[in-house]
């Protein structure tokens, strides 16, 4: 088992675009269905892999561009540590004054660190400055425990 890296930051109205943050399902729109709905899934089915916006759900980064990286690590501590530096770096500029209290960051590390250790993934977000949005995410892989048909970027 090992813990893939990812951070995301960009204007909070792409983030918004939840339909190209899910996969395309799997049948596309039966024939005569409304150009605009066609027109709709043919750009999610050809952007969703491709795209470096966060998928909704945790582990579909791993169909993500394997440039998305940001780092990879064999223990869950090294990686929630990852997580860790992130926070500090970027907790000057979150728009709500709690979240950058130090305690609490340290609890989210520290809670980080034991989902990983069980397989689980990680996903923190946070507003910054408006109207940005930060989404930073470990992802566990040999296999993903919440979807264990994805493959690992490694390979």
């Amino acid at each position: 088992m090992h813990h893939h890296a990812y951070l995301w930051t960009g204007p909070k109205e792409r983030f918004d675009d939840e339909a190209l943050r899910r996969p395309p399902h799997p049948d596309p729109p039966p024939a005569g269905s409304r150009p605009e709905l066609i027109e709709r899934y043919r750009q999610v089915a050809a952007e969703f892999a491709t795209s470096d916006l966060p998928p909704l759900e945790t582990a579909y980064w791993l169909v993500k561009p394997r440039s998305l990286v940001r780092g990879t690590w064999d223990e869950a501590k090294e990686a929630a540590a990852w997580l860790g530096e992130r926070l500090a770096e970027y907790a000057p500029r979150f728009a709500a004054e709690g979240d950058r209290d130090t305690a609490r960051l340290a609890r989210l590390v520290d809670a980080a660190a034991e989902r990983l250790h069980s397989g689980a993934d990680m996903s923190y977000g946070h507003y910054l400055e408006r109207p940005s949005y930060l989404s930073m995410a470990v992802v566990t892989c040999s296999p993903n425990r919440a979807v264990p048909g994805l493959a690992c970027p490694c390979a």
